[in-house]
C-alpha cells in the first residue's frame, strides 16, 4: 500500500514539546487549529462512525485519545471491542447483567449458535477463543447504542477477512443512526512495532510501563547496561525489567500481525466508503521537506556511569517493510492529518 505523505511542516519558527499538554494544545492551533473548529461545529448536530484498522500495537488507541484531545472528549467514543469481550467475564458473574444480556440477545442476536449454548461459552470462555462474528456483531450494537450522540471510533472490528464484509453494511445492522462511516487505515512498519516490543520495560513494584529507547524516565542506571528507574510519583523506584517473552519482539505475534497486514489491504480497495489513510513513518530524504524535526519520534541513548550518565536524543530511523530508511513520526502530526482527511471527506 501507497499511503500519501501529508505535509505537516508550516515554516514557522517555534518549536514544541508534544510530550507537554499546554504545548501540544498550542501546536495543534498552529497546525490544523481552523479544522478543527469546523470538525467541532460539525460535531455539535453530527456524529459518525469510524473503523480504526492497523496492526496490533499501531496507536489505535494513542490517537483516538489525541483526537479527541483536540476536537471534545465529550463528543469522541473509543470502543475497543478486545475491551467489551474482556468485560464480558465479569458481566456474566453477576446475575442481574447476565440477565439483560440474555435479554438483549435473545432480540438481537442471529447466528448458527443457539443462545443457551452462546451463554454457556461466555460463563466458561477461554480468552484464546474468539467469539462468532455474529455475537460480536450483536454485542458493538448494544454498546454503541449506549452511546448515543457521539462519534465512536471502532477499534477491532473488523478483526478478520470475512468481518471487512460485514463492515459495509454495519450501519445497516445496528439499525441505530444514519452516520457517515469512514475506514481509518493505519500504517506501521513491522520494525516499528517489534523496536517498540523489544525495548519495553515494566516496573515490578507498580506495573508502570516506559521504553529504554523511546521513553525514558528521568532516572537512568547502570549495571553491565544501562536500565530505567521507575520515577512514578506512588512508586519507590525500582529497576525496570523487560517483561518475558519480549526479548522476542514481533515473533509471537507476528501471524496476527500479518493478518492485520491483510485486513487492512482488503479495507483499503474497497469502494463505496471513505478512508483517512494515515502513516507513522515517512522516508529519510523526504522527512525534512514534510515534516519538522521536532514531530519526528526522539531515540534516547546514553553514556557514562553513576552521576555522569548523560542522555543523547535524535531522531528515531527504522527500515520500513520495504527496507527503506524512514523516520517515524510522533503521534501529534499523525493525528493533524487525521483531522485535515475528516474535513476533507464531510466538506467542511
Amino acid at each position: 500500500m501507497n499511503f500519501p505523505i501529508y505535509k505537516t511542516k508550516m515554516g514557522d519558527d517555534r518549536k514544541f514539546n508534544l510530550s507537554d499538554p499546554k504545548q501540544r494544545e498550542e501546536y495543534f492551533k498552529l497546525k490544523c487549529g481552523a479544522e478543527a473548529e469546523k470538525l467541532r461545529e460539525y460535531l455539535k448536530t453530527n456524529t459518525f462512525i469510524a473503523y480504526l484498522l492497523g496492526k496490533k500495537n499501531s496507536g489505535k488507541g494513542t490517537y483516538s485519545k489525541m483526537f479527541a484531545e483536540v476536537v471534545g472528549s465529550d463528543k469522541i467514543e473509543h470502543l475497543s471491542v478486545g475491551d467489551m469481550v474482556r468485560g464480558l467475564d465479569e458481566e456474566v458473574k453477576d446475575e442481574t447483567k447476565k440477565r439483560e444480556l440474555r435479554e438483549f440477545l435473545e432480540k438481537n442476536y442471529r447466528g448458527f449458535y443457539p443462545l443457551e449454548e452462546i451463554m454457556n461459552s461466555l460463563e466458561n470462555r477461554s480468552t484464546q477463543k474468539l467469539l462468532p462474528d455474529e455475537l460480536v456483531l450483536a454485542l458493538i450494537k448494544r454498546e454503541i447504542s449506549r452511546k448515543k450522540g457521539k462519534v465512536i471510533l471502532l477499534d477491532g472490528f473488523p478483526r478478520n477477512l470475512d468481518q471487512v464484509n460485514f463492515s459495509l453494511f454495519f450501519r445497516d445492522l445496528v439499525e441505530y443512526r444514519d452516520d457517515p462511516d469512514v475506514f481509518i487505515l493505519i500504517d506501521v512498519p513491522m520494525n516499528i512495532i517489534n523496536e517498540r516490543i523489544k525495548w519495553r520495560r515494566i516496573c515490578p513494584k507498580c506495573n508502570a510501563s516506559r521504553s529504554l529507547k523511546l521513553l525514558p524516565t528521568s532516572k537512568i542506571g547502570f549495571d553491565n547496561d544501562y536500565y530505567l528507574i521507575c520515577d512514578e510519583p506512588n512508586c519507590d523506584g525500582g529497576k525496570m525489567v523487560m517483561k518475558e517473552g519480549d526479548e522476542k519482539g514481533i515473533e509471537p505475534i507476528k501471524d496476527r500481525l500479518l493478518m492485520d497486514e491483510e485486513i487492512l489491504k482488503k479495507a483499503h480497495s474497497m469502494y463505496g466508503i471513505p478512508k483517512v489513510l494515515l502513516r507513522n513513518a515517512i522516508p529519510v530524504d523526504q522527512a525534512k521537506d514534510y515534516v519538522d524535526e521536532y514531530e519526528m519520534t526522539p531515540a534516547y541513548s546514553f553514556t557514562g556511569q553513576g552521576e555522569d550518565i548523560k542522555t543523547i536524543e535524535e531522531p528515531w530511523i527504522v527500515a520500513d517493510d520495504e527496507g527503506v530508511q524512514c523516520v517515524s513520526l510522533q503521534a501529534a502530526p499523525v493525528v493533524v492529518s487525521m483531522i485535515k482527511q475528516l474535513v476533507e471527506i464531510f466538506k467542511l
